[in-house]
């Protein structure tokens, strides 16, 4: 090993490290920011109409579910396929919710020599 190489790693491979270590604590504090977020989004997702809607918070924490009058008069399986599809509808846009929010925090990210 000739002196002054280090590790292999030269002033500006190192330089560009120090950058992807920043840019990483920017991301982990964007991220710590983003879950207080989530927590605090309600998400709707519904079925029949609006006979059925649950809320589930950004982050897929059950918060509610209403069921209006009407859907009572659809019988018990009926009912319980669609407060189902409700909190189906309702992961799914918070999942889609949180990966976009995720995708918008790391996509300035790269890593060199990696």
């Amino acid at each position: 090993m000739s002196q002054g190489q280090g590790f292999g790693f030269g002033f500006g491979k190192m330089k560009e490290l120090t950058e992807a270590f920043k840019k990483a604590q920017q991301i982990q504090e964007g991220a710590k920011q983003l879950q207080e977020d989530l927590e605090q989004m309600e998400i709707e997702g519904e079925a029949g109409g609006g006979l059925v809607k649950v809320i589930m918070s950004g982050n897929q924490e059950p918060r509610g579910v209403t069921i209006v009058p009407e859907a009572l008069d659809e019988g018990v399986e009926v009912l319980s396929d669609l407060i189902t599809t409700a909190m189906k509808d309702a992961y799914q846009k918070s999942t889609s919710t949180m990966r976009d929010k995720m995708e918008e925090l790391t996509g300035g990210l790269s890593l060199p020599g990696f």
